[in-house]
């Protein structure tokens, strides 16, 4: 029995794709149906693009890294993901747009979701004239014992 491909096209799940991508001002094309397949039709994920990148290539298609970083910073400004940046140079996307913070398992780099309301923040500054604060990302920091 073969295993059914995360890149299926069957029609409903090529119309859900091609419903958000077109939903957030995006035209579907190729490589956004693609990766918007991967990220979107799975539950919540945490991705880098290097790890997106792998999985398309495991499906058997052709989408270059820069096409992956592009993209997903297209689907970042049309709200479709958030990015984390976890210790600088390392950038995760999250399919979870909501106001929610993350677990960080260490070595490995694993994130995982802590609901929005585990966690609450006091004393923030105020902020700047003319400027709001939109969010406050924490990141907890977990190693095996």
């Amino acid at each position: 029995m073969s295993e059914k491909s995360p890149l299926a096209t069957g029609s409903e799940a090529t119309t859900s794709t091609s419903d958000l991508l077109r939903k957030a001002g995006l035209r579907p094309t190729r490589q956004r149906m693609t990766l918007g397949r991967l990220l979107f039709e799975g539950g919540d994920r945490h991705v880098t693009a290097e790890q997106l990148h792998a999985e398309v290539a495991g499906c058997g298609e052709h989408v270059s890294l820069a096409t992956v970083y592009n993209t997903l910073h297209q689907f970042k400004r049309a709200g479709l993901v958030r990015e984390l940046a976890i210790e600088g140079s390392k950038a995760y996307f999250d399919t979870n747009t909501s106001n929610h913070n993350h677990f960080l398992l260490e070595p490995n780099g694993v994130l995982m979701d802590i609901p929005s309301d585990c966690i609450s923040v006091e004393g923030l500054p105020e902020p700047p004239a003319g400027m709001k604060i939109t969010h406050v990302d924490v990141v907890v920091r977990l190693a095996k014992i």
